[in-house]
């Protein structure tokens, strides 16, 4: 029995870039974890690579994602502290994950035309601005 839930857009873009991923069921949640995410820029986080999770909300892709969240928890190097609202924990598939709270403007997301992989560049600049 197939569980995918995503839209074959995301697979297909997903597949493109060699990312490994899963696509989780958790009660009511349903998750995308990509595997050995890329932490970039190198040498700004303790960890050059992670596991990223984005929740998918009720009416994906017509709805945008809003957080998302890695383990292992990304630190600062030059600070050794957390990143400005990444404080915060969620459970999801059993295991502990550091959220990092970034709101899109409500109207930036376009219903119809993105899904991934643009929500995937607000991760990057997320990540750039930490």
């Amino acid at each position: 029995m197939d569980n995918s839930f995503l839209p074959l857009k995301d697979r297909s873009f997903l597949k493109s870039k060699g990312f490994t991923y899963r696509e989780i069921n958790d009660g009511v949640q349903k998750g995308i974890i990509i595997d050995n995410f890329s932490i970039h820029p190198e040498g700004k986080f303790s960890s050059n690579s992670a596991s990223l999770l984005i929740l998918l909300p009720n009416g994906y892709p017509d709805v945008a994602p809003d957080m998302f969240y890695f383990i292992p928890a990304l630190r600062l190097i030059n600070t050794g502290s957390l990143p400005a609202q990444a404080d915060q924990i969620l459970t999801f598939h059993g295991a502990t994950w550091q959220r990092w709270s970034r709101h899109g403007p409500p109207d930036a997301w376009r219903p119809g035309t993105d899904g991934l992989q643009s929500y995937l560049q607000r991760v990057f600049n997320a990540l750039n601005a930490a």
